[in-house]
């Protein structure tokens, strides 16, 4: 999990309910009180951080307090389900992400269609992962990460955050796609694989980037590829794993969602303002400081986007018969 500093996530946490003391841009009939976005993991992480930097635009354009109330459990599906049940007001909304769409292949007795029961209103983050190597490890390349893994079956191990995971998923599609054969080790999160990377006890991983970017920075790990179709600004010298291995691409997001049935009037005033931010070039830079990008969408592309990730995943999650630990 990416660390954040006390007081960065503390400024967060207080600005993202205070009231401008003028409202810009705000709607005559939406909002007239406070809303509540909804976060399916703890304060802290960086879906939390995400939504309350976002929280935080939306309060000083629309004139009311995003409230960012933490719900975890379940992979994030206690909070999708709390804003499945909430009425389609827009007072309610939920911080959606990549993990909705997995959840959708890892669990088999969802009590809603994430798909149909969710209006996708805006992205906000896209987040590349980053195909990362002890040092000492002797492959400087994907080609020669690949050649040592096949010449050493079974031998090279992977680190992954989880069952489940981007570090996890990302790993096996591209496992799927090269047909190496490699250990996965999982971990209960980046925070405590990393340092067992870092000291030589696995070898590789799939990480994502805003994890590991200051390890790469400081040349504790040495990055191989981004996970990304196109280089990542973060991180602008090191080629996508897809120039290696074609068709390979994975990558997180995260946006703002509502209750179906949500009116249309109001997911265009959430859509406008989340998509302004995302043109803001001092949101752009604080986005650019958590090492990922503004993933700028209007609804109705988002919603054909979450349609076709959750089809490609759900494939390599039934294909490797992945559970949820």
């Amino acid at each position: 999990m990416m660390k954040v500093s006390r007081r960065v996530f503390l400024h967060l946490a207080t600005s993202a309910v205070m009231l401008p003391t003028v409202a810009t841009g705000a709607s005559t009939s939406y909002p007239t009180r406070p809303v509540h976005l909804l976060v399916g993991y703890a304060a802290g992480g960086p879906l939390d951080i995400s939504a309350r930097l976002i929280g935080q635009w939306l309060s000083e354009h629309l004139g009311q307090p995003f409230i960012i109330e933490n719900r975890p459990g379940g992979g994030s599906n206690l909070a999708t389900e709390t804003v499945v049940r909430a009425p389609p007001d827009g007072y309610t909304l939920l911080e959606i992400s990549a993990s909705n769409a997995w959840n959708a292949g890892l669990y088999d007795n969802l009590s809603f269609n994430f798909i149909h029961d969710i209006v996708p209103i805006a992205g906000v983050r896209r987040s590349g992962g980053v195909l990362e190597v002890n040092p000492a490890f002797p492959a400087r390349s994907v080609l020669e990460f690949i050649a040592y893994a096949k010449a050493n079956p079974g031998k090279v191990n992977v680190a992954s955050a989880g069952a489940g995971s981007a570090p996890h998923l990302f790993a096996v599609l591209f496992k799927t796609m090269t047909g190496v054969d490699f250990a996965l080790v999982n971990y209960r999160g980046s925070g405590p694989a990393l340092p067992d990377l870092i000291g030589g006890q696995v070898h590789a991983m799939f990480d994502v980037v805003s994890s590991s970017v200051g390890h790469i920075r400081a040349g504790r790990l040495r990055p191989l590829a981004v996970t990304t179709a196109a280089p990542l600004d973060v991180l602008p010298d090191i080629p996508p794993i897809g120039n290696f291995v074609p068709g390979y691409e994975a990558s997180s997001w995260d946006g703002i969602g509502a209750p179906a049935n949500t009116p249309p009037e109001i997911v265009a005033i959430i859509s406008k303002e989340v998509n302004a931010a995302l043109r803001d070039p001092s949101f752009k830079a604080r986005l650019a400081d958590l090492g990922v990008e503004p993933f700028p969408i209007s609804p109705a592309e988002l919603s054909q986007y979450i349609v076709e990730y959750t089809e490609k995943w759900g494939k390599v999650i039934r294909a490797a018969d992945i559970k949820p630990e």
